[in-house]
């Protein structure tokens, strides 16, 4: 084959498939401008809804990503390459991808539902999968707490999911639940005079709703009282630590014994004679 029929036999191909490449490149351009417009438009439907900014980088991010592989499939397809193989093999490495990665996608999973379900947020003090702390970030794959010794926990979010959350700042107030133990020899009305004098001078204790003081249980070694007052959620371990203070005092003050356990000892003598 000369150089004319080189130079010819080009030009034929030119000519042949410069509109499929043409094509394809247009095809990928405007797919891409595509694929960044309805990525923004996903990123602004979520964060009008109040979407957290973890989840709108997410979907914005997902959105573009799919969409750009569905542009390389057609560009490829116009370029007159068999895209059903090409598309058979990324559906084989996107399983083999998540049969080794199984563990980080069912904690990624987890955590798109607890962003969008929102059981908790940053500041809230929670306990979960056998920790509590107050949430400081919340990640795709990882919910770090701080505990209230200062330490730093990072939890799976697969674990979290699979169990129970309790969030303890979910609600503005709380009731606090107390119980001081009183002798069998003090009298009940006075026990309650003095609980129930320390509880009306609370200034953190909530009248609404209102105080209960109650006879809990007569138990083994002492009565039981229970003390339920209701208090705002910040003011929850001050006031316990307050009220146990005041309570100790007030009852040295009046006489009053808060029982404690103890073992009685009885040495019996035996006779020589006899043993």
């Amino acid at each position: 084959m000369d150089t004319q029929e080189i130079i010819q036999r080009g030009q034929e191909l030119a000519i042949q498939f410069a509109p499929k490449i043409v094509a394809a490149i247009v095809i990928f351009i405007v797919g891409r401008i595509v694929a960044k417009l309805l990525s923004k438009a996903a990123r602004g439907a979520v964060s009008k809804v109040g979407g957290d900014a973890i989840l709108v980088n997410f979907l914005g991010n997902l959105v573009y990503m799919a969409v750009l592989a569905m542009v390389i499939v057609a560009s490829l397809g116009q370029l007159g390459v068999k895209t059903t193989s090409f598309i058979a093999m990324l559906g084989a490495a996107g399983l083999a991808i998540g049969l080794a990665l199984q563990g980080s996608l069912s904690n990624f999973a987890a955590g798109v539902l607890i962003v969008v379900l929102r059981p908790y947020r940053v500041g809230d003090f929670i306990e979960a999968a056998g920790v509590s702390g107050t949430v400081f970030e919340v990640q795709i794959f990882n919910t770090i707490l701080t505990t209230p010794d200062n330490k730093r926990v990072i939890i799976p979010n697969g674990q979290i999911g699979s169990s129970i959350i309790t969030n303890f700042s979910a609600n503005e107030n709380r009731r606090l639940d107390l119980i001081f133990g009183a002798s069998y020899e003090d009298n009940v009305g006075d026990v309650k005079a003095i609980l129930t004098d320390i509880v009306d001078s609370h200034e953190k204790i909530l009248e609404e709703p209102a105080p209960r003081i109650v006879v809990a249980e007569l138990a083994d070694s002492s009565v039981n009282y229970g003390v339920y007052v209701w208090v705002h959620r910040s003011d929850l371990l001050a006031t316990k630590f307050d009220i146990t203070e005041q309570v100790k005092r007030r009852f040295d003050e009046a006489g009053i014994t808060i029982p404690f356990p103890q073992i009685d000892s009885h040495v019996h003598t035996v006779n020589e004679k006899v043993a």
